[in-house]
């Protein structure tokens, strides 16, 4: 009797399954889904470095941890919830909420330090555990916050770059996930005896940048020492080397804590070299100079009748001191600043000549520098030129640019001519390999003895202009201040400027180029009282860091 029991039974259970088999073959083979009996374990890959020329690290990854629970292995959720709180901080209430207990698995917190992971575990609680994470670590914290961007979250809780560096190379960073794949039964179990595929991650690319670590250090606290000093609402500086546009500091303050990104509203990320326009005022002025004796419409010794103010229709164009000095030269309308004089070199260039060298510079369109959130600038239509917009752009008003648009041009005239792309990553590494970024030739936008001319006549600018600085001794630099009035509704506020100066030397073999923009100083509204000792603060810790000797 038993042995037919055993015999039914067994029979049974053949006939359910061959009955189960019959079903998912022959009458409704479609709901199949070969997946579901295939487990997936995704690995992650590291995220690249970043480093600057010299290999010092400013981004790099470290290990965290996730706390997690299993509310049904838990004992005693009030005893749980008050221990984990001694060392968390994060509240009780909040605690209590994360642990669903209809759940088999929940996440309770990311980012543990190993300090704190270590006192949790000492406690022996039930019910909880730990997986790794890879955080996002800046060991020079906040240096160049605006250069390397973040790491945050995207909708899935993945690791994504956000502005910056990170943003911008991102792909190149993240690497590519890999995998485990399982076999499992109909009943979602793991076979262990099954067949089982891995695919090893390819970590992310790592950055060797142009930026100089000690130069970003000069950078960043001449700006907060500035900005602290002339009061002015923020400002940023760019450090380049001109002969090839290799961005050797760049700062904008205020700026923000990478690590806590999340305690920054979305205004703190944006990097203004980039991203925000601005009147450039006087620093303007030696590139439509440039133009001028680049077509042979003028000569620096050529001679002007600076007799007082000009009207162009109904307005009136006046010099920044409301002096006149009778006939100057071409060298001395750049020496003291003469936006009458301008006004004059910007006929004898040509409205037609104006629009074509501003598109020659590069204002009409964005420099193609490898950070994210370049802001795509464009120059007016032709067609909507008014007689005093001529007028006025060759005194760096009624035109916005990038700060970045600003020093990559007048780069072009001291180094020979050239409109170079700028850019911030010096090679990229793979696994087994390195890209070396070359320098990129944009166009020619002067000659190279126009070049040389313009540089002599920016190095008399500094040594014959009507601001006597505290400079280097020794030193021969070339620059101009700028001083743009800043238009509210539409009309220009005269106590409320940008003040700005740019910058070269030395002067024969020019080792770097340097933009200062501060928006709103309160101490005084001009360049040359702001701006401009802040860059010579600036040339002369460079002058040592570099070990250049004075000229002859």
């Amino acid at each position: 009797m038993k042995i037919k029991l055993i015999f039914y039974l067994f029979a049974l259970c053949l006939t359910a399954i061959l009955v189960k088999l019959f079903f998912l073959q022959i009458v409704s083979p479609g709901t199949i889904n070969i997946n579901k009996n295939l487990g997936f374990t995704k690995l992650l890959p590291e995220r690249g470095v970043i480093y600057d020329r010299n290999k010092q690290p400013l981004a790099l990854n470290q290990t965290k941890y996730k706390l997690f629970a299993e509310p049904k292995k838990i004992k005693n959720k009030e005893v749980l919830v008050e221990r984990l709180d001694s060392v968390l901080k994060i509240g009780k209430a909040t605690l209590e909420a994360k642990i669903d207990e209809s759940k088999i698995w929940t996440s309770i917190t990311s980012g543990i330090s190993k300090e704190k992971k270590d006192k949790i575990l000492k406690m022996e609680l039930n019910g909880i555990g730990f997986e790794d994470e890879s955080f996002r670590y800046y060991p020079e914290a906040s240096l160049a916050a605006h250069l390397l961007g973040f790491v945050g979250k995207n909708s899935e809780g993945e690791n994504v770059g956000y502005f910056g560096l990170e943003g911008y190379y991102d792909k190149d960073l993240s690497g590519l996930s890999g995998f485990i794949r399982t076999e499992k039964d109909l009943l979602g179990r793991y076979i262990f005896m099954g067949d089982q595929e891995k695919v090893e991650p390819e970590n992310g690319r790592s950055l060797i940048l142009t930026i100089d670590k000690a130069v970003q250090e000069i950078v960043k606290q001449k700006l907060k020492d500035g900005l602290e000093k002339y009061q002015a609402n923020k400002g940023c500086i760019i450090v380049a080397d001109p002969n090839n546009m290799e961005i050797l500091g760049l700062a904008c303050m205020p700026d923000f804590d990478l690590e806590k990104y999340y305690e920054f509203s979305e205004d703190f990320f944006i990097n203004d070299t980039i991203s925000s326009v601005y009147e450039p005022g006087s620093t303007f002025k030696p590139l439509i100079m440039a133009a001028a004796i680049n077509e042979n419409k003028i000569k620096p010794q050529d001679l002007y009748n600076e007799k007082g103010p000009i009207k162009i229709g109904e307005h009136t164009i006046k010099t920044w001191n409301n002096k006149y000095e009778g006939k100057i030269s071409m060298v001395r309308i750049l020496e003291k600043s003469s936006n009458v004089g301008m006004v004059y070199v910007g006929k004898k260039l040509g409205n037609k000549n104006i629009l074509k060298y501003l598109n020659k510079f590069g204002f009409n369109s964005i420099t193609g520098i490898d950070l994210q959130g370049e802001a795509k600038n464009y120059l007016k239509n032709n067609n909507q030129w008014y007689p005093i917009d001529y007028s006025t752009v060759t005194f760096g008003q009624g035109i916005a640019i990038t700060p970045i648009q600003m020093i990559t041009a007048f780069s072009s005239l001291i180094n020979g001519g050239e409109l170079l792309q700028p850019h911030l990553v010096k090679s990229i590494i793979y696994s087994n390999n390195q890209k070396n970024i070359e320098k990129k030739l944009i166009r020619r936008t002067i000659s190279e003895k126009t070049s040389e001319t313009i540089k002599k006549m920016l190095l008399s600018t500094v040594e014959h202009g009507e601001y006597k600085w505290i400079k280097p001794a020794g030193y021969k630099i070339g620059g101009k201040t700028g001083t743009a009035q800043i238009p509210i509704k539409g009309v220009y506020e005269s106590t409320k400027t940008i003040a700005s100066f740019i910058g070269f030397a030395p002067y024969k073999d020019p080792k770097f180029i340097i933009l200062v923009v501060l928006t709103e100083p309160k101490t005084s509204i001009y360049g040359s009282e702001t701006a401009a000792p802040m860059f010579f603060d600036i040339a002369k810790d460079l002058f040592v860091y570099y070990n250049i000797a004075p000229e002859q």
